[in-house]
């Protein structure tokens, strides 16, 4: 599931980011409807591989490791400390600019492509905290 959803975040940033997304670009969804599609997939991709990672892969991890898991900062922090994600910090902000893209979604053209740009530009870290994970589960021959 989570390799799945990996590489469909991938595959959607690929074919979503081939020039910069701008205001002007936003402007054009509606007229658009394969790019609307795909600005929709990307978006839920993201959100839904960073749930995926963070309140369920995660805390499984956490537990398989013999560790204490709790709130999801407590267990975002565990993360950090064992290398898993870059910081918590970056991490919640991922998850603020999701809901950005979800909310700003038809209000403010620039507000969404920033948030848009934001979102690829981190893809790479959320490909990075798959391969953390993943790479652990393999390593500890859990799969």
């Amino acid at each position: 599931m989570i390799t799945r959803e990996h590489k469909h975040l991938l595959d959607t940033d690929a074919r979503l980011f081939q020039a910069p997304f701008t205001a002007k670009t936003v402007q054009r969804l509606e007229q658009d409807p394969d790019l609307a599609e795909r600005v929709e997939a990307f978006v839920s991709r993201f959100s839904r591989l960073q749930d995926t990672l963070g309140d369920k892969l995660l805390p499984a991890l956490l537990r398989a490791l013999g560790e204490r898991t709790g709130a999801v900062i407590d267990n975002l922090d565990r993360a950090e400390k064992l290398g898993y994600i870059p910081s918590v910090d970056t991490w919640l902000m991922l998850r603020n600019l999701r809901n950005q893209m979800v909310h700003e979604y038809i209000e403010d053209p620039t507000v969404l492509a920033g948030a848009l740009m934001t979102a690829h530009e981190q893809a790479s870290m959320l490909d990075t905290v798959t391969s953390n994970m993943l790479g652990e589960i393999e390593r500890r021959g859990w799969v």
